[in-house]
């Protein structure tokens, strides 16, 4: 397996992660950062076009936006959790809705952890590793 050195000296396997995010600039951004850790990254901004990329990327990880037009990431999640290609996928919602009564929805929905905006890298990190 792949590994990038990480400012704390250990070693962060590389990932495939599919970024999806409405918010076109916070895309661009974390997916610049998350390439910069030596990470793998498709970006997507709308939930159809995620799920339509997930067969060809077969992403490691799936970093999702809750609040995306159309099909929020709580559906895109349960679709997700139902294909071969990300069924066993580490997802991460990474969303502005912070309350407990999102971070319930978003492990009921299918996500292995629940983010609030801003993200710390380090936090982000520490779950690829």
């Amino acid at each position: 397996m792949n590994t990038t050195a990480d400012t704390t000296g250990g070693a962060t396997p590389n990932r495939r992660i599919l970024l999806v995010d409405d918010s076109v600039d916070a895309a661009l951004a974390m997916g610049m950062l998350l390439e910069a850790l030596g990470h793998k990254v498709r970006t997507e901004h709308d939930g159809p076009r995620a799920l339509a990329s997930i067969d060809e990327f077969c992403p490691d990880v799936v970093v999702l936006d809750i609040g995306l037009p159309g099909m929020d990431g709580f559906e895109v999640a349960r679709e997700m959790r139902k294909r071969d290609a990300t069924k066993h996928a580490l997802m991460l919602a990474m969303t502005g809705y912070g309350s407990d009564a999102d971070c319930a929805d978003a492990l009921a929905a299918g996500f292995d952890h629940h983010l609030t905006k801003p993200v710390s890298i380090d936090a982000l990190e520490a779950l690829l590793k």
